[in-house]
């Protein structure tokens, strides 16, 4: 698979699908940097040691103070790696949305009964 500049990768683009076709792609495409790097940065280190912890154990978990590591793959696998990782990442995110929504109405609801 050659991939010529200015040509979506063929794991990004969803195979056969034309570009045109994927909204989700295009949306992307189009934000800008700083848009995608506030998007990319974890809000809290709890959600960043997780997503740490989810790659050393996909690739494995020698210290590397200790051993020289190198890991080879081929594209295609990078491509899932990188699609889990993300998804990892969506996850985490909504889980800590979530338990963020959960704590405030917590809260409120205790404020309330204080009342």
């Amino acid at each position: 698979m050659k991939n010529l500049p200015g040509q979506t990768p063929e794991f990004l683009s969803g195979g056969s699908q034309t570009e045109s076709a994927n909204a989700l792609l295009q949306y992307v495409q189009a934000m800008g940097p700083e848009t995608i790097a506030q998007l990319s940065r974890p809000v809290s280190s709890e959600v960043m040691q997780v997503m740490e912890h989810n790659i050393i154990g996909l690739l494995g978990g020698l210290p590397a103070q200790n051993f020289d590591i190198t890991v080879t793959t081929s594209r295609e696998h990078l491509g899932r790696l990188l699609a889990s990782a993300m998804m990892s990442g969506y996850f985490l995110r909504g889980a800590e949305q979530r338990m963020a929504f959960e704590q405030s109405l917590m809260s409120t609801e205790s404020s309330f009964e204080a009342e």
